[in-house]
């Protein structure tokens, strides 16, 4: 997880009401952000979880009344699948594909215009956000997608959001998402295999790829040097969701500010 924190001197928990509050939601931790007019007023990272459901330290800012409120949770399992192949009465039995255990919850969300996103998570995450509304839940990358599939996106291009221990990989074919997918990894080789593994699927030669980016990577980390023993075109991903200051690392801040895109999701 990302370590930065800022604060606007504009920022005032009072005038929340005209506020957007943005949480991204891992398994022991959250990051949050507060925007007004598309503009970061506010942000912190590597919160402690429990801070979240019994606010203590951060009790002025998460009961404030928000205009607006995006959490964004992580899953552990989710498939995507085409809106024309699903219907109301077919969720739960594509939910149970995904061996939901007790204390998980499946949440179902319309991903775009052709995808529906179904996805489960620790029932503990879904108590700690409860006071917000599930209803203004989201997938973690679904704004990530989001900004991305709004910046026509070439189809050579593979998109990588690397965050702890978690990738995110995406593609796509003439502006609509062909692949799609998350990966637990550690270091440099497995994000080559995993890279490598996808874009072998998907026939995209390492010569011709783009490899583009964003999350806890930058040009120096050994992850990224090795990477780029074995494809030549990497890039680090410059899109801005929203107005940040300059001492933000845009790149990895992208997948939470991005959350400032989404729907929310609905609970099965």
């Amino acid at each position: 997880m990302n370590n930065f924190n800022y604060s606007d001197d504009s920022f005032s928990p009072y005038q929340a009401y005209s506020y957007t509050l943005l949480l991204q939601v891992e398994a022991s931790s959250f990051s949050y952000a507060v925007i007004h007019k598309n503009r970061l007023l506010i942000t912190a990272q590597n919160c402690v979880l429990n801070e979240l459901a019994h606010p203590k330290q951060l009790s002025d800012l998460l009961t404030a009344t928000y205009k607006k409120v995006i959490i964004g949770l992580p899953s552990t399992g989710l498939t995507l699948l085409p809106k024309s192949l699903v219907t109301e009465k077919q969720l739960g039995a594509f939910a149970r594909l995904l061996d939901v255990e007790e204390n998980e919850k499946v949440l179902v969300q319309k991903l775009d215009k052709e995808n529906v996103l179904i996805y489960k998570t620790n029932q503990t995450l879904i108590s700690a956000i409860e006071r917000y509304g599930v209803q203004n839940t989201v997938y973690t990358a679904t704004g990530w997608i989001k900004a991305i599939a709004a910046a026509s996106p070439p189809d050579h291009n593979l998109y990588m959001q690397v965050d702890n221990n978690t990738l995110q990989m995406l593609n796509f074919s003439l502006g609509k998402i062909r692949f799609f997918n998350t990966f637990e990894y550690s270091g440099g080789d497995d994000l080559v295999y995993f890279t490598t593994m996808v874009a072998n699927e998907l026939q995209l030669l390492p010569q011709n790829v783009t490899i583009v980016l964003s999350g806890e990577i930058g040009t120096r980390d050994a992850s990224m040097k090795r990477l780029s023993d074995f494809y030549p075109n990497i890039e680090i991903n410059s899109l801005k969701p929203i107005e940040l200051p300059g001492q933000i690392i845009s790149h990895k801040f992208l997948a939470l500010a991005a959350l400032s895109l989404c729907e929310s999701s609905v609970v099965l």
